[in-house]
């Protein structure tokens, strides 16, 4: 089986897929702002979308889009805002969240839209 990281490599890459299947043009990988990380930043229709990717081998502990704290979402809202004013962008901002269950039976994928708001 995967190591921990090779799993969460693995689901970027299978959350890009996706994202580009439903139409969504992929900007920027693994940004990084300070301590922040952002994984997929992908725009359509005219929305940018701050993608955080989950990935679990099962739901043995729950859905993977559980696994998002309070202090990750200030840290990807923080790091948005930096990435907006630096690109000059005028556009909306949805925070998603790609749920991934991956092992050698199943790849589940979840796509949660607005999955949290700035606060």
């Amino acid at each position: 089986m995967a190591t921990h990281n090779e799993l969460g490599r693995i689901g970027e890459d299978l959350a890009v897929d996706f994202l580009m299947n439903q139409g969504y043009e992929i900007l920027e990988r693994n940004w990084r702002y300070r301590k922040a990380e952002i994984d997929i930043i992908a725009q359509k229709d005219g929305m940018l979308s701050i993608v955080e990717v989950k990935t679990r081998n099962s739901y043995y502990f729950g859905e993977p889009e559980s696994f998002v704290s309070k202090k990750k979402m200030k840290l990807l809202i923080v790091a948005s805002d930096h990435f907006v004013i630096k690109n000059d962008f005028d556009v909306e901002v949805s925070f998603d969240i790609v749920s991934i269950v991956k092992n050698t039976q199943i790849t589940d994928i979840k796509h949660i839209k607005n999955a949290f708001h700035a606060f």
